[in-house]
């Protein structure tokens, strides 16, 4: 097994990272909810920082996290990398629940239907991963925009049928977001609408057949990369904001799901630019303290981003 060396948000950071850092520590309880603006409802939930840890590896196929899945009690992760890789292992955590330490008990790489190991690019850009209650990964794809299974983390894929609709997505613009109902329900939902005047179309998989349920409306230049289903049933969503040399705002709503469309759709949290780095990956996990939102950045490989996991507390 393999630890990583551990760098809690209370040690100093690497470059880049001292701006963001001051603003962290300086502001984290102002900062834990700031409202939207627009007409997106505000939450009467309480939501509370918990900590942030820089994960770092000297492997090669480390980094550019887009995917992540936390077991129930918060013990376990499973970190997809969109080049195609996916690994688990468990946190390390103190006694106020902020992650201190990570092992990585093993890694693999994704494989095709017919059990080659996916190149890194068009048919291995991974970017959203679910693992049903029966221990099902699913995980979905940019580029060749698809949605397939594997019984293991290093197994063949599994195809399902997908709907012509998927070769229509925007380039680097599939499909990011990916989260899975608790009966097995898959939903899914691209980076991008195909235009500032058209809706999120969402995309859902069940009993063997997708169809296209429901829309949701786009919110300014927030673009969703994230999802998950809570214990309570709701789908969280995480949204993404480039600000250029500012950096990335993050944003996580929740909604009600209906047989026919979303309802609610408050908003839990807002970050401000450059207060973390690029977070694509949203786990939703629940202890007796409240419900959990652990969020992954993509550090695109590049030596001035970072992995960080982000965690927030929601009481409601």
């Amino acid at each position: 097994m393999h630890r990583s060396r551990p760098r809690p948000v209370d040690m100093p950071l690497t470059a880049g990272g001292k701006g963001r850092l001051s603003a962290r520590i300086g502001s984290a309880a102002a900062l834990a909810v700031v409202v939207a603006a627009g007409a997106d409802p505000a939450s009467a939930a309480r939501v509370t920082y918990v900590g942030t840890y820089v994960w770092q590896s000297d492997e090669p196929t480390f980094g550019g996290f887009s995917g992540l899945e936390v077991s129930d009690d918060g013990s376990r992760y499973w970190a997809l990398s969109d080049r195609a890789t996916i690994r688990w292992g468990s946190f390390e955590r103190d006694r106020a629940g902020r992650i201190r330490g990570m092992t990585t008990a093993g890694t693999a790489a994704l494989r095709s239907t017919k059990g080659a190991p996916l190149k890194p690019g068009y048919e291995g850009d991974s970017e959203g991963l679910a693992i049903a209650p029966d221990g099902t990964i699913w995980v979905s794809f940019e580029g060749l925009n698809r949605v397939v299974s594997y019984a293991t983390p290093d197994s063949s894929a599994q195809a399902i049928p997908l709907p012509p609709a998927f070769t229509d997505l925007p380039d680097n613009g599939g499909l990011e977001a990916l989260a899975v109902l608790p009966e097995g329900t898959l939903l899914t939902v691209p980076e991008r609408s195909g235009g500032t005047d058209k809706p999120y179309q969402f995309y859902r998989f069940r009993d063997g057949a997708w169809d296209q349920p429901f829309t949701m409306p786009r919110s300014d230049s927030w673009l969703p990369v994230g999802a998950d289903v809570g214990s309570d049933g709701r789908l969280y969503l995480l949204e993404r904001n480039f600000r250029g040399i500012m950096g990335f705002a993050s944003r996580v709503r929740r909604f009600d799901i209906a047989e026919d469309g979303l309802s609610g759709g408050e908003v839990l949290l807002t970050t401000s630019p450059g207060q973390y780095d690029n977070l694509e990956g949203l786990a939703v996990w629940r202890n007796d303290r409240g419900i959990h939102l652990t969020m992954i950045s993509d550090d695109n490989f590049l030596i001035f981003q970072r992995t960080e996991l982000v965690e927030y507390r929601v009481t409601d």
